[in-house]
């Protein structure tokens, strides 16, 4: 099983130590970097800790089919199942399947009203109280800084860390904190901002906003090009 011993080995806990010990409920945080190079992935791994220790995960998309994303937990499952040596991998899978939810919201239908009342009903009906959401597929460049505010509002109603994913451009503007647009004009709403860029055969993970911390602090973690999965750089 996903020991208490395995989880704190996990590089995520030094990402969390990082960011001052994590998102933090009622807080947003997103993930932002050029097309295909792991964002959902480097999420995924987040929600699979989360979900094996005990913590409801809820994934929303807004761009792919509850298959492709059940499809995309199973590949990133066991690649962590093989580096950290899991032993009864069907348990630590039931587990996991146990606190992990999959919505999707196709063709534009997404609304964050739609999403408050599916998690109202996940909390009353199915008595699931997730602790952490995942929102994929976010198109940041047709975003206002209200409707970021309406989603930062919801993760405040519902006591749950909001992880994001953003795609950037090659050459888009930033702000003096090397945070890209469109990101640059909704981070007041948002509570921690990580981007990860190609560093010559793996992915580097950089803080560009670290709560209300003015010193953030450099993040020595990296995404196995592999594996897709966190490690120590």
């Amino acid at each position: 099983m996903y020991t208490k011993e395995l989880s704190e080995r996990n590089p995520l806990r030094l990402f969390e130590h990082s960011i001052h010990g994590g998102l933090g409920p009622g807080n947003i945080g997103v993930v932002v970097a050029r097309h295909g190079l792991g964002k959902t992935a480097f999420l995924v791994g987040i929600a699979i800790d989360d979900a094996i220790r005990g913590r409801k995960v809820l994934h929303v998309s807004l761009d792919k089919t509850v298959n492709h994303v059940r499809e995309f937990y199973d590949e990133i499952f066991m690649d962590l199942a093989r580096s950290a040596g899991l032993e009864d991998l069907a348990a630590a899978r039931l587990e996991m399947e146990r606190h992990r939810m999959i919505h999707t919201y196709v063709g534009g239908t997404f609304t964050a009203d739609k999403l408050r009342q599916s998690i109202q009903f996940l909390k009353d009906v199915a008595h699931f109280e997730p602790a952490c959401l995942i929102l994929q597929g976010v198109a940041f460049d047709q975003t206002t800084p209200a409707k970021m505010e309406e989603l930062r509002k919801l993760a405040k109603e519902f006591n749950v860390e909001l992880w994001m994913t953003a795609a950037t451009h090659r050459g888009a503007a930033a702000d003096d904190h090397g945070i890209p647009e469109p990101l640059a004009g909704l981070k007041d709403s948002i509570s921690v901002i990580v981007q990860m860029a190609d560093d010559g055969g793996t992915v580097k993970l950089s803080l560009l906003k670290d709560h209300d911390n003015p010193n953030v602090a450099r993040l020595a973690l990296a995404l196995d090009p592999s594996t897709m999965l966190l490690m120590k750089k």
